[in-house]
């Protein structure tokens, strides 16, 4: 089977986007380097000899045949985010015959699918990348007749007639008699000077496994303590002159699982930065140089690189509720079940003779699954094992409608 080809420079900030889009729907793709060609574009050649040049990211998925409208007027499941709670959900829904209809505004996955090798979920003793993990469970919800709406934005939400209408970007609306929000959360910022202007041009967020090949004998910064953090280290080192892991404890084990703090220290060119954060990026067109400030020493040190992953704890995807009737706490993670009963706003918009089911947010039939959710466990287990809870559920309130 040929391969898309994608043309361009490793440095143009619009085709990370593309490679990281392409990585985490594995689709397999040939990259030619244009060597800084001035005059050539960023283009991208499908295998029936179509030729996109600038193409963005709809376009691509346009292409691939991923771009499809809602068949129906109304759907009896809309689940917002196709990562691994959405996907579980949307598996078990569409396999015991709910309507469903599955949305994700980037690629599937979510933020899991971006893990170069996720190892401590049952079933795969050799562990099994995150985007692989995802693309089969898209498969199996394909088979099952769930419907996947790519690259949607929502923009508004709103709860009326035991419904859930929901507004696109493009203009789309899409009306539900239950909907499930696994949407999960995003990196954190570190907030720098300068950070928005290096973002895909040296500063990326997240894992970033399609940059794997451009870091080939660079040294390369990766801020967080976390699983993430630590497979992305294990992952590059293979590439990479050195790996930096930069964070703010005195240990790895109290973020880390055992098993690749073992394989870490293990690994002869990956280096713990203890102590330390981020204070500065500089560079001019590109990220150049970080600086790093050590709180136990006092000192502060600036490093060349011109690769800076971000892997920190992250804010929940949950904008869309702050006009709802939703509780949310402090950061945004959505009250579920038994977490309501003490929230005066719950009290006030909650009408049913019933107290809601474990994972129902503070709207009747608006369900909450995986990271999204407040007081969640952060595995990739949790959050399959919470989507397909959250279809029981469904169940329990479609029978009462």
């Amino acid at each position: 089977m040929k391969k898309l080809k994608l043309y361009g420079n490793a440095d143009a900030p619009e085709l990370y986007p593309i490679r990281d889009f392409l990585k985490r729907s594995v689709v397999a793709f040939e990259w030619i380097d244009l060597n800084h060609s001035a005059d050539k574009q960023p283009s991208i050649e499908f295998p029936d000899g179509q030729l996109l040049v600038n193409p963005t990211l709809e376009q691509i998925a346009q292409n691939l045949g991923w771009i499809n409208k809602p068949k129906y007027k109304e759907y009896d499941l809309s689940i917002y985010g196709a990562g691994p709670a959405g996907l579980s959900a949307a598996v078990y829904a569409a396999s015991e015959g709910l309507k469903t209809v599955l949305i994700e505004r980037e690629a599937i996955g979510g933020q899991a699918g971006t893990s170069s090798l996720i190892e401590n979920y049952m079933g795969f003793p050799d562990g099994i990348s995150g985007a692989e993990l995802a693309e089969r469970a898209r498969q199996q919800a394909l088979k099952f007749g769930v419907e996947i709406l790519l690259l949607r934005e929502g923009v508004k939400g709103t709860f009326y007639d035991n419904r859930i209408h929901v507004d696109f970007s493009n203009g789309e609306q899409l009306v539900a008699k239950a909907n499930i929000c696994a949407t999960g959360v995003e990196y954190a910022r570190l907030n720098l000077e300068g950070e928005d202007r290096f973002f895909h041009k040296g500063v990326y967020y997240g894992a970033g496994a399609s940059e794997a090949n451009f870091c080939q004998d660079k040294d390369l910064f990766i801020v967080g303590g976390g699983n993430s953090a630590g497979q992305a280290a294990s992952f590059f080192s293979k590439f990479a002159k050195r790996v930096f892991m930069v964070i703010r404890r005195g240990c790895l084990a109290d973020t880390l699982s055992e098993y690749l703090v073992k394989r870490i220290n293990s690994i002869e060119n990956i280096h713990v930065l203890y102590h330390s954060q981020v204070t500065a990026l500089e560079g001019d067109e590109l990220l150049e140089r970080i600086r790093i400030s050590n709180t136990e020493e006092g000192t502060e040190i600036w490093y060349e690189t011109s690769k800076l992953f971000i892997c920190i704890g992250g804010k929940p995807n949950t904008e869309w509720a702050s006009e709802t009737a939703i509780c949310r706490d402090v950061n945004g993670y959505l009250y579920t079940g038994s977490d309501l009963l003490g929230l005066d706003k719950y009290q006030s918009c909650w009408d049913l003779d019933r107290h809601p089911y474990h994972l129902e947010t503070s709207v009747p039939g608006s369900f909450a699954a995986g990271d999204v959710r407040f007081n969640s466990v952060k595995r990739v287990a949790s959050a399959v094992g919470e989507g397909a809870m959250a279809v029981t559920q469904v169940h329990q309130y479609l029978a009462k409608l």
